[in-house]
Parts: C-alpha cells; structure tokens; sequence
C-alpha cells in the first residue's frame, strides 16, 4: 500500500482508542487523521478558547476533559503541546499515576527524541516520537496536507513497526532521526521554514512601500520557482545582485532599507553574508568580486554609497 494511501479501516481490526493532550493546531489534525484510518478518538484537552474551538471542529463529539483523564480512557496519547513544556508535562503525568502499562505515548516535538518519555517508559507506557515537517493551521486543511508528510521518528527499536505503522496511517512518510540528531534535526527546518515566513512577510511589507498594490501576486512566481530551483539544484541555483558580485546594488539595497524599514537592515545583512559566502564556495561569486562586496557587507553602506549613486 502507498504511504498516500488511507487504508481502509474494514481492513485493519487493531483499532485504538486516541486521546489528545493539548489541543492546539497539530494534536486536532492528527487525531482527524488517525479517525480516517479506523483509530477512535475518546477525549481531548484544551484550556483557550482557540483550542476548544479547534477540538469541536476536527474533533466534534469528542468531550474536553483533563489531561490525567484523556490517558485514562484512551489507549494511544498525543503529547501535542510546546516543547518547553513537554519534559514537564509527560514527569508529572507519570508521578501521578496516569500512565498505564502498555499505553502508546507519541509526542509531537521536533526537538526532542523518546528519551523526553523516559519517565512514562519507566511506569510502563511506549515511547514514540512522531514529528511532522509541516506547518499546520489548526484547520480541516491541515488533514489532507498530511497526504505524503515526512515525518521525523525515533523510537525504540522494538517500536519501529508501530511507529512507522501510525505515520503511514496517517498519510505520512516515515524518516528515522537518530536520538542525538533530534535537535539539528529540528534547527534545520525552523532555519528553511520559519525564517522563509519572516522574509516572506518582510518583502511583501516592503513591496508595499515601494506601491505594489498585490506583493502576494507578485512573489508567488518568483518564489516558487526559486523554492524549486533551490531544491532541485542547491547551491547552483544561486542568483541575484550578491551571488554576482554587485556590490554597488547591495550598497544601495541597504541605503534604502535603512530609510524605509531599518528593522530588515540586519536581517538583510545576515542573509547577504550567507549567500556570499556559499556562492564563494561553490564558485559562483568571482573572488576579485567578492572583496568590494564583503566590504559593504561588514561595513553597511560605508563607503559604498558613492558607488550605489
């Protein structure tokens, strides 16, 4: 069976019973999804309003109740809260008794592996930890988007096959991280998919300062096809002013952002060192070039406004 496929709940007797602590806009959208693939859920928790709202929409039916309780009536737990609170979360879960032998504990948190679940491990739960690489928007949208999903996983050994029986389930993709990895393993999405918002946002800000009436109309094309060019091609598909060398439109690029939006000028900056320095590596940017061009990277516009002139 594809992973792009939702097996048919006829097909699968081993049917679970889901909880779901924390309900914000990832636990809702898996627990949807394990319902399309026969698992039932039976409670979920949430304090703001946000998260009742999106528990009575993915989930309708499904009653609110306190955390200790949804481990109590369901079989299989998603652990879907901030990751600065999950080693909290799951110690004191543990030492008051809430977890059960043989009861499936999944967290959700880039971050962390399964050894944050250690404390539920020694009163008997199974560990797994089941991170999505996707941005979710704690609608009904984010269930079909788990259609081919990759998800980050680490387990125990003796827990593979479940876990990578709960992601396909889910329309995922399985992709082992090792415990130790789990943290670069977790930087190197927030670098790609988090700053990508930030500057996505900044530009289209920008854009509208400059007068463009739609800057969503008009970075969509260019950003799709640099997304896909980056992404078939790497480093290779490098372009504009600072993988050429152009110094003088750097410069000027940051004289105008220092008028018009001086909180972008060290992001631009950040950026701009970066991109050199690849395109230097992979000999995109000429090395006679490059000396002009980290000088007004290093220095802002000193002595390069002349030349943006």
């Amino acid at each position: 069976m594809s992973a792009f496929q939702q097996p048919d709940p006829r097909d699968r007797p081993a049917r679970l019973t889901v909880g779901v602590v924390g309900a914000g806009r990832v636990g809702p959208a898996l627990a949807a999804s394990l319902q399309l693939a026969g698992h039932r859920p039976v409670a979920v928790s949430g304090v703001s309003d946000a998260s009742r709202r999106r528990a009575a929409q993915l989930l309708p039916d499904v009653p609110l109740v306190p955390p200790a309780e949804v481990l109590r009536r369901a079989e299989l737990v998603l652990l879907t809260v901030p990751d600065d609170s999950l080693p909290g979360l799951v110690t004191g879960l543990a030492e008051t008794g809430a977890v059960r032998p043989g009861q499936l504990l999944v967290h959700t948190s880039g971050r962390y592996g399964a050894k944050v679940l250690d404390p539920a491990l020694r009163a008997g739960g199974l560990p797994l930890a089941l991170h999505p690489a996707m941005t979710f928007t704690g609608t009904a949208v984010d269930v079909q988007r788990l259609a081919g999903c990759p998800f980050g996983v680490t387990a125990p050994d003796e827990l593979r096959l479940a876990a990578e029986a709960l992601v396909i389930e889910m329309g995922g993709e399985p992709e082992w991280i090792a415990e130790d990895m789990r943290p670069l393993y977790h930087a190197a999405l927030a670098l790609g998919a988090n700053h990508l918002v930030t500057l996505v946002a900044q530009s289209m800000e920008l854009l509208r300062e400059a007068g463009v009436a739609a800057p969503d109309r008009m970075l969509g094309p260019l950003l799709g096809a640099a997304l896909d060019n980056a992404l078939r091609s790497g480093d290779a598909a490098l372009t504009g002013p600072v993988a050429r060398g152009d110094a003088g439109t750097v410069a000027a690029h940051v004289t105008e952002l220092r008028k018009h939006a001086p909180q972008a000028v060290s992001g631009y900056l950040a950026m701009a060192r970066a991109t050199a320095d690849r395109a230097l590596a992979h000999g995109l940017l000429k090395p006679e070039l490059a000396e002009d061009l980290l000088g007004v990277l290093a220095n802002g516009t000193d002595g390069a406004e002349g030349e943006a002139r």
